[in-house]
């Protein structure tokens, strides 16, 4: 019985949680690929592999068009986010280590937070507030102590930057639109976006997948179907479910997740402040998805009435 009347719960936050694993796993495969791709040539083979991955599942659901309605958002998610996003990335993790790129990207939840305050409404409870600042410390000790000492450039930080507010804009954006479409409509069509307006690079995409190693491409194509098409959708489909605040404090677990894979996958082994940080950002996500119900269940349970809500 709890299982059923948790489902609600249960769901959406599984489907956060492949989002951040997927998104985690891109940290690799952008490395990989960007050794052989430009920044806008990877943007936009990453889009088209993800649009094509979308467009068959769309079809064969069947589910038309997203409304007039939606429209706005999704036009603005799939600029910002799905495009301008991709390609600033790219760009600013090349001019700066990893470990600074993580900092200085992970200004978007708290953006997330401040944007979906003053223009969705969102709650800020102190659950959230404080999960948020315990996982940016983590985020912030992860990113130093995997700096590479003098390698960020100023070009690199502003890259970085420019990505978290595009990330953070992106997602503000694509909230009204999912409580109009659903969320397969949402991203299939912001990923199609994304990729019409990163065709100014399609030659140079169609010149470096000429010569590039199979490897690279094949990352390429990983990025578009996995960390794209599938997280975008699981990702849209938690976000419609919460807020915008809550869902961007989830990211917060991307350095952890990324610390551990880079440990199992390429035998990276982290320091011990590595370590610190990751254990901080996960600390911090538990603490901001968590709910204090404990007194209220405890009543229910000992069949006192439960209060009426306050609307």
């Amino acid at each position: 019985m709890n299982v059923l009347r948790n489902r609600p719960h249960i769901l959406p936050t599984c489907a956060a949680a492949v989002t951040v694993v997927l998104w985690a796993s891109a940290f690799v495969s952008i490395r990989s690929a960007g050794d052989a791709y430009s920044p806008g040539a990877l943007a936009l083979g990453r889009l088209a592999s993800g649009s094509v991955a979308l467009g068959v599942i769309w079809a064969v659901r069947r589910e038309g068009l997203p409304p007039r309605a939606a429209w706005r958002g999704i036009l603005l998610s799939g600029l910002l986010w799905f495009g301008f996003y991709m390609v600033v990335l790219n760009w600013g993790e090349q001019q700066v280590d990893a470990g600074t790129a993580a900092l200085v990207v992970n200004v978007g939840p708290l953006l997330i937070a401040l944007l979906g305050a003053r223009l969705l409404g969102d709650p800020m409870p102190p659950r959230l507030l404080a999960g948020m600042a315990v996982s940016f410390a983590g985020a912030v000790t992860v990113g130093l102590s995997m700096s590479g000492g003098g390698g960020a450039s100023l070009l690199g930080v502003a890259l970085c930057l420019l990505a978290a507010v595009a990330y953070a804009s992106g997602v503000v954006a694509q909230k009204p639109a999912l409580g109009r479409a659903s969320a397969l409509q949402v991203t299939t069509f912001g990923c199609l976006v994304g990729a019409v307006a990163c065709l100014p690079f399609a030659g140079q995409l169609v010149h470096q997948a000429a010569h590039a190693p199979a490897s690279a491409t094949l990352n390429m194509v990983y990025l578009g179907v996995f960390p794209t098409a599938l997280a975008f959708t699981t990702w849209a489909y938690a976000l419609a479910r919460t807020t915008a605040s809550r869902m961007g404090a989830t990211t917060y677990a991307v350095p952890a997740l990324v610390v551990l894979m880079s440990w199992l996958a390429l035998g990276e082994v982290p320091g011990v402040l590595t370590l610190a940080g990751g254990v901080l950002c996960l600390a911090g996500v538990a603490v901001s998805r968590s709910r204090a119900r404990a007194g209220r269940t405890t009543r229910v349970a000992a069949g006192e009435p439960r209060p009426e809500k306050v609307s």
